[in-house]
């Protein structure tokens, strides 16, 4: 029976300490190869701190990581050849051109002269950077610059990509050209990406995990996550109808459903009703049919999911609440 594939990324117990404050606290998880994972945090989580520390730039105080089953802290080398970085500042090289410094980058990377020319060409088109190639980087706008670190990040094509912050700065039709192209990596690299974009995350990456003090709150797929943390659907109609019957009709529906919110009536009889549920299943069809079959008048009806913002934002105000439940 052949010995089953390590992980692309594994972290263990993993500890950092400045100054004897701990930037990461014990943290531990695990990316399988060809996974798209959005890493979120506050600032001064310690999201930047843990890439850093997965890259081998930073060393660890305590725990473990491991690249496609490589240590990071006893073989670095094999460590670079496996990972393609993107820092949140980006330092580049201001006075080279786009092309010598992607061929520059792709020597040291270790790819092969005769392979490198048709491999520059395309993470250039890939990028939307060809018509700047023979451009000075230190000319060029911000998005452009963000691109070309997003170019040599991919360029020798290694298993793992960590960029963190990689569409700050861009415009929408950059975020969408970035937003392709990593969706594009989906199992041929393992990519993680840490940003403040949420709806990007959300739309890109297969699983999520939240920071918050060091340490991690939350996990998951977005939609788990919203199960997890928040656990409610939203329907919000415009009805017309005995209102005061309302609540003895939605409970023979089989699924709770609470009304939330109520409007005043319009001239017409509408109201802007809020209904709210922990079932997971849809529940539209059901709760339309069940109104027009007892005579209401439905104007719309629409069904709403809590956001990834919203989830981030319950998760790490429940991880502050219980440090200040701890402290009392």
């Amino acid at each position: 029976m052949p010995e089953p594939t390590p992980s692309a990324i594994s972290v263990s117990h993993l500890v950092k300490t400045f100054a004897g404050v701990a930037a990461v606290n014990d943290i531990s998880f695990s990316v399988a190869r060809g996974e798209i994972i959005g890493f979120l945090g506050p600032n001064g989580a310690g999201k930047s701190t843990t890439m850093r520390i997965l890259t081998g730039y930073l060393p660890a105080t305590s725990g473990s990581v491991a690249i496609c089953g490589f240590p990071v802290a006893t073989q670095p080398e094999e460590i670079k050849r496996r990972i393609g970085y993107m820092p949140e500042n980006n330092p580049l090289p201001e006075d080279m051109r786009v092309s010598e410094y992607l061929y520059y980058r792709g020597r040291l990377k270790e790819l092969p002269r005769a392979k490198l020319g048709p491999r520059i060409d395309e993470v250039l088109e890939a990028c939307d950077l060809k018509r700047v190639r023979h451009k000075i980087i230190g000319r060029l706008s911000k998005g452009y610059r963000q691109r070309v670190g997003i170019a040599e990040a991919i360029l020798a094509e290694p298993p793992v990509i960590i960029m963190d912050e990689p569409t700050i700065g861009l415009d929408p039709h950059q975020i969408l050209i970035v937003r392709d192209l990593i969706a594009s990596l989906r199992g041929r690299m393992t990519v993680i990406i840490s940003s403040h974009i949420l709806p990007e995350i959300e739309m890109t990456c297969d699983r999520v995990l939240i920071i918050n003090q060091g340490r991690i709150v939350a996990q998951g797929t977005p939609a788990e996550l919203r199960a997890e943390i928040l656990g409610r659907n939203a329907y919000t109609l415009e009805l017309a109808g005995d209102f005061g019957a309302l609540p003895g009709l939605l409970a023979g529906i089989g699924s709770p459903l609470h009304v939330a919110s109520q409007g005043e009536p319009d001239p017409s009889g509408f109201r802007t009703v809020t209904l709210v549920t922990d079932a997971a299943g849809e529940l539209g069809e059901s709760l339309l049919g069940t109104l027009i079959g007892a005579g209401w008048r439905v104007r719309a009806i629409s069904r709403s999911h809590p956001t990834l913002e919203d989830v981030f934002l319950a998760a790490t105000r429940r991880s502050w609440d219980a440090v200040d439940t701890a402290k009392k």
